[in-house]
């Protein structure tokens, strides 16, 4: 079990201002079964879930990203849909998910970027006294994520953290440095779908609260990469403005994703 202060499990009183087993709906958008939340109500949840795993030492909740380019994928590739019918919570990352939602009659209140929702977790994880660890990407972005999150967070507590290029035989010195870190938030950006293997093979070698894929959010925290402006991003563009940054890694996948995901979306979605 991770360790802790000595002072948590009164923090853990004030960090739980809803029952434990209070549900949230599910609606599926495009056939992905998708959480209804916002993102401070996925922030509560997530605070809540790391107090359980502390004091009962289960196995972390696995959080997947919903969008577009995840609804593409998962209905070509049945093992990729598995991984994701293994997930605990899947959440709204795309705007059209959004909007898939509110067409089956069951509608998300907002999307949750995990962008966005990197913030939300550290603000949260400063408040109750939560432990974070950064797994993925280069190793300059990963220490450049983290000096960002500690600067932007003071009190912050980034516990460990680890570039993203290794083995599938180093996996085992990964989950013991993540255990012995004493993460209660472990984000995993590894890229699709390289981070959801990761965490579906390892969910139950990982002592945590929630393991949550980013992709390349880190990247975004520095500012290395630039979000679309918030009309873009409003109106589901925000695929465009990244396509006209970096036409020639992106065309292909949007040109192929793009009409399908709207097709599933339009086709795929009930309450």
């Amino acid at each position: 079990m991770n360790a802790v202060s000595h002072d948590w499990p009164e923090v853990e009183r004030r960090a739980v201002p809803r029952p434990a087993n209070d549900p949230y709906a599910e609606v599926v958008v495009g056939g992905i079964k998708t959480a209804c939340v916002g993102r401070e109500r996925m922030a509560q949840i997530m605070v809540d879930d790391c107090f359980v795993a502390r004091r009962t030492g289960k196995s972390p909740k696995l959080v997947f990203a919903s969008n577009g380019h995840a609804i593409a994928m998962a209905a070509n590739d049945a093992g990729f849909r598995g991984m994701f019918e293994q997930a605990d919570m899947v959440h709204a990352d795309g705007q059209p998910v959004v909007w898939g939602s509110r067409l089956a009659g069951t509608p998300i209140p907002e999307r949750s970027a995990t962008t966005d929702y990197i913030h939300d977790a550290a603000k949260a994880a400063v408040a109750y006294g939560l432990k974070v660890f950064l797994l993925g990407a280069t190793e300059a972005a990963n220490a450049a994520c983290a000096e960002v999150l500690r600067q932007t967070y003071p009190g912050l507590q980034i516990v460990g953290r680890r570039n993203g290029y290794f083995k599938r035989e180093d996996e085992d010195a990964v989950c013991e440095a993540i255990n012995a870190s004493g993460a209660d938030i472990v984000f995993i950006g590894l890229s699709v779908p390289l981070e959801y293997e990761f965490s579906v093979r390892n969910k139950h070698r990982i002592q945590a609260g929630w393991i949550v894929t980013c992709g390349g959010c880190y990247n975004f925290v520095t500012g290395d990469y630039k979000r679309a402006p918030g009309w873009m991003q409003a109106a589901s563009l925000e695929w465009l403005y990244r396509l006209l940054r970096e036409p020639r890694r992106l065309f292909w996948r949007y040109a192929v994703t793009n009409p399908l995901a709207a097709w599933l979306i339009l086709t795929r979605s009930h309450a």
